[in-house]
């Protein structure tokens, strides 16, 4: 039996994994899909006094709460920076880290820094005009979603936290390198946000060559879209197996 903590990337909730814990639960291994503060069914909690810490907070308080070593921890999309952030701070309780198609910062970068300039202003504009600033979720088509899956993510999606953003991440490369890691590349469709990411966990001197040292990394692709565990959850639950084996 192995232990899954599962993390959302922004505008979604725990609620995305259902799938991928369903498939978890039903081969006997334990399972755990976090919501951050402000987002999915805690997004009555939504504030602009919301930070990068609260939700690398959330993670780390629900490996705490579950009691768990040697977890595998999947962070989506934005959650890369929690996972990273997590990383750094218990490395010891994780067993491998799974960036599924998610940021995979230098230190001192925020989730903003690899974004065109239009995306990051219009990110920032919303923000600044909201009355609690965060910014909307987009058409769920960019994620390559189609028909019932569009239309069931399009409904859950909400408006994320906007200081979560710009908020830079400081930590170790080394003591994060220390954990195994995948990254779960996804390719059909590409999202554009991630693209800058994709060579760097291609690269032998990324974070000054700790990426492809210490507990060790490798690079899976799926063919999907950017949510694969609504549209490819089969394919992403073995791959999270394999890292658990």
């Amino acid at each position: 039996m192995a232990d899954f903590v599962l993390v959302h990337g922004a505008w979604h909730g725990g609620w995305c994994w259902r799938r991928v814990v369903d498939a978890l639960h039903a081969q006997g291994h334990r399972a755990h899909a976090v919501t951050l503060t402000g987002l999915g069914e805690r997004s009555h909690l939504l504030s602009s006094l919301i930070t990068l810490e609260t939700h690398i907070a959330d993670v780390m308080g629900a490996i705490e709460a579950e009691e768990w070593q040697d977890v595998v921890l999947a962070v989506h999309s934005y959650a890369g920076m929690l996972g990273t952030a997590v990383a750094d701070r218990m490395p010891q309780r994780l067993k491998h880290l799974v960036y599924v198609d998610a940021v995979v910062p230098k230190p001192g970068e925020s989730w903003s820094s690899t974004h065109a300039s239009p995306t990051r202003e219009a990110r920032l504009a919303a923000a600044q005009a909201s009355p609690d600033y965060s910014f909307p979720a987009p058409d769920p088509s960019v994620f390559g979603l189609e028909s019932a899956d569009h239309d069931w993510v399009q409904r859950r999606q909400t408006a994320h936290p906007g200081h979560t953003y710009q908020a830079p991440l400081q930590f170790d490369p080394k003591r994060v390198a220390a954990v195994p890691r995948t990254f779960v590349d996804c390719v059909k469709p590409r999202l554009g946000t991630i693209d800058s990411i994709r060579p760097r966990v291609r690269d032998s001197n990324f974070w000054d060559g700790a990426w492809m040292g210490g507990g060790g990394c490798r690079v899976v692709e799926i063919a999907t879209g950017h949510d694969p565990m609504v549209s490819a959850p089969g394919e992403l639950t073995r791959v999270l197996l394999e890292c658990a084996a």
